[in-house]
């Protein structure tokens, strides 16, 4: 993915409460309103209370489909990175490759019990589970950026730290401004890194009664142009921390002595992803132009290993941050890695042999989803030896989901085979921003979505099957602007439950 963005939820609560409710809102408002439909009252979020259903959940239907008898997807082993918390509890998406793919079989559909809480206008969009399964959410609201501890059965929170506060000076636009507060990982010691609005790397550690710790905090402030800011930190094999800039600086951390080391990309090349690595030492991030490889030196010096450039597009089309890849790179088995391109008129899913000593890494290159309108600000899933995209194209917003509205549809499966690479199948669900997720212990891909024309507003988990591209059920969550994700991912927990966070609070789904 991208990944999303916990920062996107800041901007999405500034929508909510200062354009859509009508009124004023301010950061100590005890229950902040969410809009509802014309001619309703808006309704309040409690902290810590369900998030308000609406009447309107009583006229279009709750479940679609039917329960299914998982199908394992057979897959290439994920190495565990020493350095983070064990694949699929570390970060956004998932584990050190950036699968967005989940060992355990999540939700089959069998008596779905849903349960959900209210967090005020704050969504939790980047979450991770620490060794004692409980989620740790780094929330997006007015206040700013909030690492929270969460119980995973009940939601209801369990400790809170304010890490950063949102810099309302520099008028930037709340909806696409992915400065601090964005991602962040946790290691096997349950301590949390995450880039803040200060153009600092902040540790926060989560104690066994699940309360959190500020820990240490290192400037990068100093080795960035006026203007810039932090976009998403990672960490390598050697347990150095990388770090990565909107305005394309790459940089490393040495926790231990507290050196930084940069390196400034240069010719307007952006970041606006996060970051993959790999077992050799490689780190794998793309720009606004260019997938990159880069390594440090036993000193810790980044320097660029590789960088090829894809088609960015004439345009930053609608559903995007940025004019180039909304992708973080995917990585598969020993040699793929893949990203998505923002060509016109219609997107590609590209495949690179990352392999040391190969020449021609481009394995492929196949047009996805639909011409004139296909474009993905979320990364692609590892399934097996294939990769899922979704079609983002037409989200501006919130707005562009209200009133029947929602985003061109497409999730597509690209199968990578040894002469190159085709389209499987193109499923017509739309799912305007939601980071797809794969489970391989039963076979289906989760996408959050929401169908066209109902006045409603409908929000559905929609489980697709992996190998066949049919969609095998949906479950509303609710009708209305509070049930929206707004770029935020899908979760599976360690016992198979599905989170997904919304302007307002979170969301769990688990078989009955």
């Amino acid at each position: 993915m991208r990944m999303l963005r916990s920062v996107l939820a800041s901007g999405a609560a500034t929508v909510l409460a200062l354009t859509l409710a009508g009124s004023p809102a301010s950061a100590d408002d005890p229950a902040p309103l969410v809009p509802t439909l014309p001619g309703l009252p808006a309704l309040p979020t409690v902290p810590g209370l369900p998030i308000p259903s609406l009447p309107t959940d009583l006229l279009v239907p709750r479940f679609i489909g039917a329960a299914v008898t998982p199908q394992p997807i057979v897959a290439p082993p994920v190495p565990q990175n020493p350095y983070l918390a064990p694949n699929g509890r570390s970060s956004m998406h998932n584990d050190a490759y950036s699968t967005d793919a989940y060992a355990v079989s999540g939700p089959t559909g069998r008596a779905l019990k849903m349960t959900t809480a209210s967090y005020g206008v704050r969504e939790c969009a980047t979450m991770a589970f620490d060794s004692r399964n409980r989620i740790v959410g780094l929330c997006g609201g007015l206040e700013g950026f909030t690492m929270m501890v969460i119980d995973p059965v009940t939601l209801q929170t369990i400790s809170q730290l304010q890490i950063s506060q949102r810099d309302f000076t520099t008028g930037a636009n709340p909806l696409s401004d992915i400065c601090g507060g964005t991602y962040f990982f946790l290691d096997g010691n349950d301590r949390a890194y995450a880039t803040t609005t200060r153009s600092s790397i902040a540790e926060v550690s989560v104690t066994a009664a699940g309360g959190l710790v500020k820990g240490r905090e290192w400037p990068i402030a100093s080795h960035l142009p006026s203007g810039d800011c932090l976009v998403a930190t990672g960490v390598d094999w050697s347990g150095r921390v990388w770090w990565f800039s909107q305005q394309g600086v790459v940089g490393t951390l040495d926790r231990a002595t507290g050196a930084v080391h940069a390196l400034a990309l240069g010719g307007g090349e952006g970041i606006f992803n996060s970051v993959s690595t790999d077992e050799t030492g490689g780190v794998y991030f793309v720009t606004t132009h260019q997938t990159y490889r880069a390594d440090a030196d036993s000193n810790g010096v980044p320097h660029v290993t590789w960088a090829i450039p894809y088609d960015r597009g004439s345009v930053k089309k609608p559903g995007m941050l940025s004019q180039g890849s909304g992708t973080s790179p995917t990585l598969i088995g020993e040699r793929w890695i893949a990203i998505a391109d923002n060509a016109d008129p219609q997107s590609h899913v590209l495949v690179y042999d990352r392999r040391t000593g190969v020449t021609d890494r481009l394995h492929c290159s196949v047009p996805v989803l639909t011409s004139g309108a296909s474009t993905t600000e979320n990364s692609l899933v590892a399934a097996g030896n294939s990769l899922i995209i979704e079609n983002n194209y037409g989200y501006t917003g919130v707005q562009a989901t209200l009133f029947g509205k929602t985003t061109t549809p497409g999730v597509s499966r690209v199968m990578i085979e040894d002469d190159g690479c085709r389209v499987a199948w193109t499923n017509p669900t739309a799912a305007p921003t939601s980071v797809p997720k794969a489970s391989l212990g039963n076979g289906l891909v989760y996408v959050y979505s929401k169908p066209a024309g109902n006045l409603l507003d409908p929000w559905y988990v929609t489980a697709i099957d992996i190998r066949t591209g049919e969609t095998k059920w949906s479950r509303l969550t609710g009708t209305g602007i509070q049930w929206n994700n707004h770029y935020a991912a899908i979760y599976l927990g360690p016992d198979g439950a599905l989170y997904v966070a919304t302007l307002v609070g979170l969301v769990r789904l688990a078989d009955g």
